[in-house]
């Protein structure tokens, strides 16, 4: 009789029961080891093989891995030595940055004024009367004003009394303080004007010594620089080219509290450093 019902029943001549079933136990029987309840003997020997190979694999994944990582690094810095600064933007150095009003345009404007009155050609005339500036520079009013609105900030108005060439004391701070102000740049410019009242014969010749006031006391600032001259460039307008407009008594003159009007703007030499280069 078979003492399990559970259990197949003893082939015919085999051992006894009691043995036969010590030697095939029933799987997941709680308490038998090598066997886990729910599981089989078989099931646990392959998990016990497979886990020693997968990690086998990771580790020799994770060490190709590591090999491609150093062998990219080594051919990056090869590039590099063959071509260090290929792909590296340039910055700009002191010496090669302008300021913001250096247009092409204002540049264009600047560099005619300059070589048609002298002021880089290395000739002894350094200077431009209305004429010169007309004919020789090709400038209209409007161009030539173009050429000194963005210099607002930069330059300063000296005015004149009525008739009058002297400098006052207001003027010759402004003129000191503008010419100390030079931060690198090439030219300073004067630009000497005459007003309406007069005739233009005598307003020609009063800019004129307007401008040579201006000169004589950088001159004189500026003692101990003998390339002075070289640096400043006269012109001297008149009241027949390039008047300014009431407009410009915003600008830093050496009179802030006075009236102005454009009689009174148009009595001045404009002083300024240009900060282009050509």
């Amino acid at each position: 009789m078979n003492p399990d019902p559970t259990r197949p029943a003893a082939p015919p001549g085999a051992l006894d029961a009691q043995s036969y079933y010590a030697q095939h136990p029933a799987p997941g029987v709680p308490g038998v080891p090598g066997v886990p309840p729910g599981g089989s003997a078989s099931t646990g020997s392959r998990s016990a093989l497979i886990a020693p190979v997968v990690g086998g694999v990771v580790t020799a994944l994770v060490a190709i891995a590591g090999l491609i990582t150093v062998n990219s690094s080594v051919a990056s810095a090869g590039q590099r030595l063959v071509t260090p600064e290929a792909e590296r933007p340039k910055v700009a150095v002191a010496d090669q940055a302008e300021v913001a009003y250096c247009t092409p345009r204002f540049k264009e404007v600047l560099e005619r004024v300059l070589h048609s009155c002298g002021l880089a050609s290395g000739e002894d005339r350094r200077g431009c009367k209305p004429a010169d500036v007309k004919t020789f520079a090709s400038i209209s009013d409007e161009d030539f004003n173009e050429l000194f609105t963005p210099l607002k900030g930069r330059g300063g108005v000296l005015m004149f009394d009525t008739g009058k060439d002297e400098l006052d004391e207001k003027a010759l701070k402004l003129l000191d303080e503008k010419w100390f102000e030079r931060k690198g740049a090439r030219y300073f410019f004067v630009v000497a004007r005459a007003s309406k009242t007069g005739t233009q014969a005598s307003n020609r010749a009063l800019s004129h010594r307007r401008a040579n006031s201006v000169m004589f006391r950088v001159k004189e600032t500026a003692k101990d620089d003998p390339d002075v001259e070289k640096k400043v460039g006269l012109l001297w307008l008149g009241n027949e080219f390039a008047q300014l407009s009431k407009a410009y008594c915003e600008w830093t003159n050496s009179r802030p509290g006075e009236k102005c009007n454009e009689e009174a703007i148009n009595r001045s030499a404009f002083v300024s450093w240009v900060d282009c280069r050509l």
